[in-house]
């Protein structure tokens, strides 16, 4: 028999093949997707349409500078992120929820009421609950609340099979959110005032108590008020300091012209410079008789002698002039006397007061420790009572329901929506189409090459054929060779390919075939090459390998 080329070849998949069944089934491809795509369309008519609408809440500050508290400073914090992440919690609360459901009547809309368990039976929890809590749970399915992000904007949306009702539900959440606001700034303001009223009223005992107790304090230890809310020692104090030492002015000024003027008269001097002499009216005439005297002696002196009995009684006229200016400046220096010595008097009576009053005013002093803490504690008192008051008319003051400043506004109501948000028939549509497309041509894909009809060997470089010696051949070969030769050897036969052999099987309309593996690795090599060449070209083969071991079958498990 000839032999068979043992070269292995590996397999590969054949693209063009591939594409070819692609296109061969086109058809069935489209149809298939067409359908897809109808029953998508059908199912997107039949489901009931879904609408969207949204209401839009800013939180911002809305107190006006009428309606501010005084006292309210600093960045108000009930705007801050979690603050406006809180405010979201309340809009989806249960108890807003249940005020909007009873307000537009929910529980008698079928939509609301069905339970989602028995659209999924065996997986959700078969209890359908009360009426309120299938509306609350339906509810919460079709509303979305969330906050636009780096905004203190609160987003309400709303979907329904209803289109009015879908516009109606977040504008009735937004409208009970600020209702609610407004209840609960109403419930503080109110609350505050009925806190305060009985405090006030306490208040108002203790302020009294504790003046009573300042006022007693005061008259049991002689601690009178003076002038500017000080003790009436240290005002007293005060003014006797100040007329004691304007009375040592005085009396220092009465002393200095009394010696001055006993200076004058000691020293036979002239008297008229002398301001205190020169106040006295009297001495002034004498000083005018005089001068008027001397004028007249002057005069006289011109015409007669000196001892004349008229220049001499004139003369004599001007010595007791001067003894009375003399006289009288006397006086004046007795009276600036007696004027020093009543400063002085006076002056030591003052230092006795001051003397008094020091003393007084070291007692009042000690005593005032405990005024001043009695005192301190009445206007503590008293403070708190005057803030508590203020608070009070603000809380009285805005407890009023015509204006609640709260600190959020519906800015964006909803809108009736036209259009149903879903199901979008042309999306899913097309959806479904293309998914059809991609599906059937996967599984044409994978068939093609489960088949093996897209799988061609990769054909190496043609090698010479190896020529196999069957065992009959052998055989005769040594009874030949026992023999005398008496004729040339014949040749042995060329060897037939693999590639030739299963070209001739194919050709000869044979449809399967069995190989019988001889023995030796290469005999068996061969045989296993050639049925993986016949399989890959369509035949069934049945391969059986009698070499020890099955070394070279064994791949092929």
């Amino acid at each position: 028999m000839s032999g068979v080329s043992g070269t292995p070849q590996d397999v590969d998949i054949d693209i063009a093949a591939l594409f070819g069944s692609i296109w061969r089934r086109k058809v069935v491809i489209l149809l298939v997707a067409l359908l897809m795509a109808a029953a998508a369309l059908g199912i997107a008519t039949i489901i009931s349409p879904r609408y969207q609408a949204e209401t839009k809440i800013l939180i911002e500050t809305r107190e006006s500078v009428f309606t501010r508290p005084d006292k309210v400073q600093g960045e108000d914090k009930s705007l801050d992120p979690e603050s406006v992440a809180s405010q979201i919690e309340i809009i989806s609360s249960t108890a807003l929820l249940q005020d909007v459901a009873e307000k537009l009547n929910l529980r008698e809309r079928s939509e609301f009421t069905k339970d989602p368990s028995l659209s999924i039976p065996f997986i959700t929890s078969p209890s359908l609950g009360t009426v309120e809590e299938r509306v609350i749970r339906n509810m919460r399915d079709k509303l979305k609340v969330y906050r636009v992000e780096g905004s203190r904007v609160i987003v309400v949306q709303f979907s329904s099979k209803d289109r009015e009702l879908a516009a109606r539900v977040p504008d009735a959440i937004a409208d009970a959110y600020i209702a609610l606001q407004e209840n609960a700034k109403l419930e503080s303001d109110k609350s505050a005032a009925n806190w305060l009223q009985p405090e006030i009223e306490k208040l108002r005992k203790s302020v009294k108590a504790a003046e009573t107790r300042v006022a007693d304090y005061r008259a049991a230890n002689d601690i009178p008020v003076g002038q500017n809310n000080s003790t009436l020692a240290t005002q007293q104090l005060s003014e006797i300091a100040t007329e004691l030492s304007r009375v040592r002015a005085s009396r220092a000024a009465s002393e200095a012209r009394a010696q001055s003027i006993e200076r004058a008269i000691a020293a036979g001097g002239s008297i008229n410079a002398i301001p205190e002499v020169q106040t006295s009216s009297l001495i002034q005439r004498l000083i005018e008789r005089q001068v008027q005297l001397r004028a007249e002696v002057a005069d006289l002196s011109t015409t007669l002698l000196d001892n004349h009995p008229k220049i001499r009684s004139l003369r004599s006229q001007l010595g007791q002039l001067e003894s009375q200016l003399r006289a009288e400046a006397s006086k004046v220096l007795a009276g600036l006397r007696t004027e020093g010595e009543t400063a002085r008097l006076r002056e030591a009576e003052l230092q006795k007061e001051v003397n008094r009053l020091k003393a007084e005013s070291s007692r009042v002093s000690e005593e005032e420790v405990e005024l001043r803490a009695l005192e301190r504690e009445a206007a503590s008192q008293r403070d708190l009572l005057e803030s508590y008051l203020s608070r009070f008319r603000e809380a009285v003051s805005r407890n009023n329901p015509d204006y609640v400043p709260v600190n959020a506004r519906v800015f964006a109501k909803a809108q009736v929506p036209g259009e149903p948000y879903f199901p979008k028939k042309l999306p899913i549509t097309g959806a479904a189409f293309a998914a059809g497309l991609l599906l059937m041509t996967v599984f044409t894909l994978l068939a093609e090459l489960f088949s093996s009809r897209a799988m061609r060997a990769v054909r190496p470089a043609p090698a010479p054929a190896q020529q196999v010696v069957m065992p009959v051949a052998q055989a005769a070969a040594r009874a030949e060779a026992a023999m005398e030769s008496k004729a040339p050897m014949a040749p042995g036969h060329p060897g037939i390919a693999t590639d030739e052999l299963a070209a001739r099987l194919i050709n000869a309309g044979a449809s399967r075939a069995i190989f019988v593996s001889p023995e030796g690795d290469e005999g068996a090599a061969a045989a296993v090459m050639t049925a993986r060449t016949l399989a890959d070209s369509g035949l069934r083969i049945i391969l059986v390998d009698l070499t020890e071991g099955s070394a070279a079958a064994l791949p092929m498990l």
